[in-house]
């Protein structure tokens, strides 16, 4: 249930609201706006007519019953778009974000070669794996703490905020500790252990979607995050398993960003590079996701992809990038804009 407050209803009012909320079994969240207050009960255990009959109470202006099981990420109870700060980048927006970087750490030369490139070509942040989740043991797992070294290193020199994934509950503070923005990836999705944890940290999580999972599953995943007092949450499509085994990596799911955005107030990324694995898709898939609405890119970048030791195939070089950059200069203006030619 989400029950909002009236315009001009008093701080009493409202703690009276959440009082009455904990009391009838539930977990109380506010959200304040410039003109009112919105209390969103969520919680299974409780009496649901008990919330209901808080239309009677002081300054209580509805309560509305929440249809989606995902309560916290629905726009029912933030009508606004969230807008989440990464080292000073604003994703959520006006205006298009773009995250480039290699898929794993290599070297100091490989890493600030590449960042000096993404930056001068216009990208705002800075993305490099450290420890790298891999179907095979016997391929490259990343260089784990040298590499966060690293990253906090080219951070301070070149001035990006950077984005590592976390994989063990073990590591959140250390990674925490080095990046600005901690990324779920699709294997871990559904890791709930993990996501209660992250619930707890001071940084923004970048959540990617599973390669299986739903869109119901995908915007759950982000609850448990929310629920557990974590609000800066950025979804990111990157390509979900269909019957397409063998011309694409995975199959870029543009439609499931469109219909996020109508039910989530949560920002949304496209991962062009997972979502063909190919490069000479990229530069097309990242045009039309930013046509359908999405906050932003992420994008793979290496400067010498066939060397590259982990995902060589869909990185793009140093000098694709830069001209993947100047063809999105005009959409990477502004995501509203963007919206409503892909609506028009």
């Amino acid at each position: 249930m989400v029950i909002n407050m009236a315009a001009g209803s008093s701080e009493a009012e409202l703690q009276h609201v959440i009082d009455r909320v904990i009391e009838c079994g539930f977990q109380p969240h506010v959200t304040r706006g410039a003109e009112r207050a919105i209390v969103a009960a969520v919680g299974s255990g409780g009496s649901r007519m008990a919330l209901e009959a808080l239309k009677a109470a002081p300054g209580v202006e509805d309560v509305v019953p929440i249809a989606h099981p995902f309560k916290l990420v629905s726009k029912i109870v933030k009508s606004g778009r969230t807008q989440v700060d990464v080292g000073g980048v604003i994703i959520g927006g006006e205006d298009a974000v773009v995250i480039a970087g290699p898929c794993s750490v290599e070297s100091r030369e490989q890493l600030f070669s590449t960042a000096r490139a993404i930056k001068a070509a216009g990208a705002t942040l800075l993305r490099g794996g450290a420890y790298k989740p891999r179907t095979s043991p016997y391929d490259f797992q990343g260089l784990g703490i040298e590499a966060l070294r690293l990253l906090r290193e080219v951070r301070e020199e070149v001035g990006l905020p950077v984005v590592t994934e976390v994989m063990s509950t073990n590591d959140i503070q250390l990674i925490s500790d080095h990046a600005d923005m901690l990324q779920v990836g699709a294997r871990n999705m559904q890791n709930y252990d993990l996501l209660r944890q992250l619930a707890k940290a001071k940084k923004p999580i970048l959540l990617k979607r599973g390669p299986s999972a739903s869109v119901k599953e995908w915007l759950l995943a982000a609850e448990y995050l929310l629920a557990g007092g974590n609000d800066n949450v950025v979804l990111c499509e990157r390509g979900i398993k269909t019957f397409e085994s063998e011309m694409t990596r995975n199959t870029l799911d543009l439609a499931a960003v469109a219909l996020v955005r109508e039910l989530s107030h949560l920002p949304v990324l496209a991962d062009p590079s997972h979502g063909t694995g190919k490069r000479e898709l990229i530069a097309p898939a990242s045009r039309a996701a930013l046509a359908i609405g999405a906050d932003g890119l992420i994008i793979e970048v290496h400067p010498c992809p066939e060397r590259a030791l982990s995902d060589g195939a869909q990185s793009l070089t140093l000098e694709e990038f830069a001209r993947l950059m100047k063809g999105l200069s005009a959409p990477i203006r502004s995501v509203a804009t963007a919206q409503e030619a892909a609506r028009a």
